[in-house]
């Protein structure tokens, strides 16, 4: 077992009643408390107060989730650098996560670029383009951007559940560190 799958929480989840359960993890998927709202029906076990345990379960569940749910969740999320953000609307887990890779630091022109490519991106695939942009900085998200806006529907669909279950982990380690 390597450093990260070894990480625990500080607090246990399997100490917390229902409220601080969902309090705490009711947003590790954004706008979608029904990951979360799982996992307390299912039950949580002393094993869950491991990170990479509760992640695992957490990406589990969602993946036996139809396509149709699994699309909101996708749609839940904000684009990048987008409408959101200008107003700020943004969850305070995607503030920080934009933020920490200079996404609120925007230039005009690459604005503008973001502008162009959530309406590209949004318009072949039908949810906002997705990345875990930690340690990430602009140029690296545009580029990815960019590149992924030639993919399936399909590739992209998985691409995209792949990064939100990154995010999820991310988020989830944040709260153990």
């Amino acid at each position: 077992m390597n450093d990260v799958e070894a990480l625990r929480f500080q607090t246990a989840p399997a100490s917390l009643d229902e409220a601080e359960f969902m309090a705490r993890f009711g947003g590790i998927y954004e706008h979608s408390p029904w990951v979360a709202s799982t996992i307390w029906t299912e039950g949580v076990t002393a094993a869950d107060d491991a990170i990479a345990h509760l992640a695992g379960r957490m990406r589990d569940i969602v993946e036996a989730a139809a396509h149709e749910t699994r699309l909101a969740l996708l749609r839940a999320h904000p684009e990048l650098a987008g409408k959101l953000a200008v107003a700020g609307e943004l969850t305070a887990e995607s503030k920080s996560e934009q933020a920490g890779a200079g996404l609120d630091q925007c230039s005009a022109a690459e604005f503008e670029r973001f502008q162009q490519l959530n309406s590209l991106y949004g318009d072949r695939f039908g949810h906002p383009f997705i990345i875990a942009v930690k340690g990430l900085d602009r140029q690296a998200i545009l580029a990815a951007f960019e590149a992924r806006t030639s993919n399936t529907p399909e590739a992209e669909f998985t691409t995209a559940m792949t990064e939100v279950h990154k995010i999820a982990r991310l988020r989830l380690e944040a709260m153990g560190a």
